[in-house]
């Protein structure tokens, strides 16, 4: 199976052999060494780290572990339990945390799960921390606190209600205008935490919810991954209740997507885009979002007044790059969306209700909304990787093979033609090469797709 260590986390498959899986010895490991990270940057201090999960089918075994391995090594833990991500993130902030654990592997099947490490900021470790921490895992410790000296344990059982409360009392999002419009809508959260946590967030703000995939049993109904492929059962369900939309989260809650009120996909490129272009339409300023989200966030940025801003791929460098040009919103064209104003985290709850007030002030449908926005289909493909493909090489010969283009090299490569792109980059999640294409048609995204992956695997025969 596989283990893979990255900016994104330890993440693995349960069970099989230590140092290939995600097994309890690898969990005690990482745990130790990211204890000795945080320990290194705050000498002589009674740490306190917070740890959620989300609702997969190893999250007890590996919360325990990881507790029972933060009490051993001195720090003081607290447990929100069953939480999403951006609610572990925020629950750091609030508690004064000196960091955090986050046990979800987000998107991934049932099989999968993961560590993900944030800083005392409720953010994720930056690249160079995080090779820090796995400097620090294949290094020998053998010092333990005695007894007088292990920490303790505090369980909070509601932190996802706080999170709640956090989000409503927002100025940008109108509880007021959401109830007067009677939202009917249909919730996949896909058998974990979200299930719990959006219809409440919803039924708060005066809608009714139509619960699908809701119990949070960590049995995935379907593929956890939030796109069109894995929500024919919403569409039907939407247009039988005659819902004026559908939500859907991934297993932690920090990817969100809508369906609209025929059933069709508002598509997750256009979560960003459309809470962007509210946020916007309020206060001026730069957007930010990763080398492969759709050209539509700069587009709308633009007709604003204001700049947009690309990053490398994954939430940490977005995060730096909005922090840098003191971006107003951002995130990812997976349906992550950062609003700076509640915290530095992908966060499906914010983007929901910034969305549903968005809709409710506009009188539109969903249909009618998604008209407005700049029309580009995305296509999205991966390449297996097997032991003797040389990624760097592949993108060197790409690269090259296109100087002629506008390339972007900062994460993989991306090859910027006049009406389309292609992004090409080793993935930090899966043993996979991602190869995404952005056109005005699906069939040119496609055709630039299987033009690009039939260059790479000519490349690879040579």
């Amino acid at each position: 199976m596989t283990l893979i260590k990255s900016i994104s986390g330890i993440r693995g498959t349960i069970g099989g052999a230590q140092g290939e899986n995600l097994t309890p010895i690898d969990i005690v490991k990482f745990t130790i060494a990211y204890t000795r990270f945080i320990q290194k940057t705050r000498p002589n201090k009674r740490l306190r780290i917070v740890i959620g999960r989300d609702a997969r089918i190893s999250g007890p075994m590996v919360s325990r572990i990881i507790e029972g391995t933060l009490l051993g090594m001195g720090a003081n833990v607290i447990n929100v339990g069953m939480c999403t991500t951006p609610g572990t993130e925020m629950a750091v902030i609030d508690y004064k945390a000196d960091g955090g654990i986050i046990i979800t592997a987000s998107h991934n099947p049932k099989q999968w799960n993961a560590m993900k490490l944030l800083n005392e900021h409720g953010e994720f470790l930056s690249d160079k921390e995080g090779k820090e921490v796995l400097r620090l895992a294949d290094e020998n410790f053998n010092s333990f606190p005695e007894i007088d000296n292990i920490g303790t344990v505090e369980y909070i059982d509601n932190y996802n209600d706080t999170h709640i409360k956090h989000v409503l009392s927002l100025s940008t999002v109108d509880v007021e205008a959401v109830r007067k419009k009677h939202f009917k809508i249909v919730v996949d959260a896909v058998n974990s935490i979200g299930g719990k946590v959006i219809p409440k967030l919803l039924r708060e703000m005066g809608c009714e919810v139509v619960e699908l995939n809701c119990e949070p049993t960590g049995n995935f109904a379907h593929n956890p991954e939030p796109l069109p492929e894995n929500l024919t059962e919403i569409s039907k369900v939407i247009v039988r209740e005659k819902a004026d939309l559908g939500i859907v989260v991934d297993p932690d809650v920090d990817r969100l997507a809508f369906v609209s009120q025929d059933g069709s996909m508002f598509v997750e490129e256009y979560t960003l885009v459309a809470v962007a272009s509210y946020i916007l339409s309020l206060k001026k300023g730069c957007t930010v979002s990763n080398l492969s989200s759709s050209r539509a966030l700069r587009d709308v940025t633009e007709k604003h007044g204001c700049q947009y801003f690309a990053s490398a791929v994954g939430e940490v460098n977005v995060v730096e790059k909005m922090k840098e040009v003191g971006a107003v919103i951002g995130g990812e064209g997976n349906g992550g969306v950062i609003y700076p104003e509640l915290h530095y985290g992908r966060d499906a709850l914010v983007g929901s209700a910034l969305f549903l007030t968005s809709l409710a002030k506009s009188g539109k449908t969903m249909t009618e909304l998604r008209q407005e926005f700049p029309s580009y289909y995305a296509s999205k493909n991966k390449i297996q990787l097997t032991p003797e493909i040389d990624v760097d090489r592949i993108l060197s010969i790409i690269k090259q093979r296109y100087s002629n283009e506008k390339v972007n090299d900062i994460d993989g490569v991306k090859i910027d033609f006049e009406n389309e792109w292609v992004h090409l980059r080793k993935s930090n999640t899966e043993p996979i090469i991602r190869v995404y294409t952005e056109a005005h048609t699906m069939d040119l995204a496609e055709a630039l797709a299987k033009r690009i992956m039939s260059e790479i695997n000519e490349i690879c025969k040579k």
